[in-house]
């Protein structure tokens, strides 16, 4: 028999599109099993307010179609101290809750894992668009975000064929390229730049004035944001070539919207995984999908892990993109 008889749910950092079918999977998972469930507002910084609620089935009931997320999401300073950790860890004892899942993207992993190290039973989704937590292949929200960028790129496409020009998409991902990836290869982008592979924009620039000159009528560039700014990439490229690439920076517009149903499935088996592991005694652990099987990795190894680039689909884009 589970000693969890209380767990709480909590989104924390940048919000990402199927949050909130994680959230109803973690509450009417727990309900199902006969826990108590409270949603904590506002992430960490709400748990240090001791601001929970008890959920019921109601309270997650019209919301896995909707994107952001209904428990809210805010940076927290204070957190990031030893103190605010213990009084976080404090205010989840005081209401005799045994067990937290946080669902958001690298920052709420550390967060998690200061908890679990203070004695916190923890369990960690992946919630984040960029698709850079390693030991899980996909995130919840990335297919989401990619098919945003591909959306935008279709439409990016038909303006430019149409008035023979070039241009230039930047996307999300600091350290991870793997929208920017993702969505060239989708899109039949003739360039992606990501952080993780070295680059020449004079080799970009001479590439795309030959693809003009054998007829092509357009070029698309994505790059992601930790490779490079938008606009400093078109300029690089019209004093290498002379060409004028249009600059489309999509910002936010990717973490909005209604997720996908690949989306909505992934945190609907991702949260009451978290569920069955915290009712098993399983704790400090960040759960994931690999190959089509869920895992749960210590939250210590996926902090101090960086998620390998996937080089074979960067060159399958490259080949292709001819």
């Amino acid at each position: 028999m589970s000693s969890v008889k209380s767990i709480a749910v909590l989104t924390s950092g940048g919000d990402s599109q199927g949050m909130n079918a994680a959230v109803r999977a973690v509450v009417r998972s727990a309900l199902y099993n006969g826990l108590e469930v409270y949603g904590v507002q506002r992430g960490y910084q709400g748990l240090l307010n001791d601001d929970l609620r008890q959920m019921d089935l109601r309270s997650v009931g019209d919301i896995i179609q909707r994107g952001g997320t209904i428990l809210q999401t805010a940076r927290c300073k204070e957190f990031m101290t030893a103190e605010g950790q213990e009084k976080g860890a404090e205010v989840l004892r005081g209401r005799g809750i045994d067990g937290l899942v946080v669902i958001g993207g690298d920052g709420s992993y550390q967060g998690a894992n200061k908890l679990s190290k203070l004695g916190i039973k923890t369990m960690v989704l992946p919630g984040t668009i960029d698709n850079d937590i390693p030991f899980t292949d996909y995130t919840i929200g990335f297919d989401t975000a990619v098919g945003i960028v591909v959306d935008a790129i279709n439409k990016i496409r038909d303006t430019m064929s149409s008035h023979e020009r070039s241009s230039v998409v930047e996307v999300m991902g600091r350290h991870c390229g793997d929208i920017a990836l993702y969505a060239g290869l989708a899109s039949g982008a003739e360039t992606i730049l990501v952080p993780e592979v070295p680059f020449n924009l004079t080799e970009v620039s001479q590439r795309m004035e030959a693809n003009f000159a054998k007829g092509k009528r357009h070029s698309i560039v994505v790059v992601a944001e930790g490779a490079g700014n938008g606009h400093d990439v078109s300029s690089e490229i019209t004093r290498g070539c002379g060409l004028e690439p249009r600059v489309t920076v999509l910002g936010h517009i990717q973490r909005g919207g209604t997720p996908t149903a690949v989306d909505r499935i992934l945190a609907s088996r991702l949260g009451d995984y978290a569920v069955h592991q915290l009712m098993a005694g399983d704790s400090g652990k960040a759960c994931g999908i690999v190959r089509g099987e869920f895992l749960s990795t210590d939250i210590d190894t996926v902090v101090n892990t960086k998620k390998p680039f996937n080089l074979d689909l960067y060159e399958l884009a490259l080949r292709l993109s001819q």
